[in-house]
């Protein structure tokens, strides 16, 4: 179960619950497959995305801040 895992938030998330998004490292580290779910909705859906697909949505994200 993921929610078992530690969830880490965007180092691009405030302190004022604005739009945040977590992911877990140790579940995508044992799993193969990295899982994305909103800060606010812990319950809610989770996004889950290859390695490949993380490394380019993070790229996509660095590279318009």
């Amino acid at each position: 179960m993921i929610s078992s895992h530690e969830w880490v938030k965007s180092t691009y998330s405030g302190g004022d619950g604005g739009q945040c998004i977590e992911w877990s490292p140790t579940y995508a580290a044992t799993h193969h497959t990295v899982p994305v779910r909103d800060s606010k909705n812990p319950t809610g859906p989770t996004l889950m995305l290859t390695p490949a697909a993380w490394t380019a949505l993070l790229s996509l994200v660095t590279d318009r801040n």
